[in-house]
Parts: C-alpha cells; structure tokens; sequence
C-alpha cells in the first residue's frame, strides 16, 4: 500500500522552505512601501486614510517572520505575523511614562505606533491576507535527484 502523499502546499504542510532573500526583500519592498503610504498619504482615497500602512506594517511583520522561519506552514507565519500585530497594538494600551517617550521617537512611532484601534485589526488582517497570497511566491525553487 503505497502511502498518500500530502500537497505540495505550505498552507498546511511545511514541505518547501522559502528563499529567505526573497522574504527579506519583500520585507524591504513592504517597510518602503509602508513609509510612502503614510509620507504620500494625499495621493491615497480619504476612505483608506492611513490604513494601507498598517496593512503594509503587519505584511511587512509577516515577512519577517517568514524570513526567520522559512520552513515554517504559511498558517504558521500568518498566525505569528497577526498575532505579532495584535500584542503590539494592545500594548498600545499601556502608557508607562518610558515607552510614552520612546514612542514618540520616530522610530518607536513606527515599530510601535500611538494609539490603539481596533480598525487597526482589520488593516493587520488584510495584509497578513496580502502575506498569505504573495507567499508561494516566496518558495525556494526545490532541487530534485538525478
């Protein structure tokens, strides 16, 4: 009996790794993407106000988490990058004097942000969604024996 052999998906089986140059320039590609979004945000619909930053922030999170675990499952690194997005805006909620000061720096503002949302939770789920779509895009090309 010959065994059945699972997808070659990573949705649910961490067969392939991903090349970890390419989740390292997506995590560029989304950091300057992100930094445009909210320098330029004139140019973006009033409906999306700086929403799309947000997403480009947790998309950005979920590349790094892909470039960290590259054999990891896509639901894996999803579920690390949305739930790497959630502690981060909850702690929002926290106002210690130090980490008020530290976000208020411009690199705290970015990494950290200032003031909780829960709209910030839809933004950080659709780009983990953007995450999930562009990953098999990510997969290291598998070498098979001769």
């Amino acid at each position: 009996m010959t065994p059945l052999a699972p997808p070659s998906s990573t949705i649910a089986y961490p067969l392939l790794a991903r090349h970890r140059a390419a989740c390292l320039a997506a995590f560029a590609a989304s950091l300057l993407l992100g930094l445009a979004s909210r320098r330029w945000q004139a140019g973006l619909p009033d409906l999306f106000g700086k929403y799309p930053g947000d997403a480009l922030w947790a998309l950005m999170v979920f590349f790094g988490w892909a470039a960290w675990r590259p054999r990891a499952t896509t639901i894996g690194i999803a579920l690390l990058a949305y739930g790497t997005s959630v502690v981060v805006e909850f702690c929002k909620l926290w106002q210690d004097p130090w980490i008020v000061h530290l976000r208020h720096t411009t690199l705290g503002h970015l990494v950290l942000g200032h003031v909780f949302s829960w709209q910030n939770l839809v933004a950080y789920a659709v780009g983990v969604a953007a995450g999930i779509a562009v990953d098999p895009l990510l997969l290291a090309p598998q070498h098979t024996p001769s």
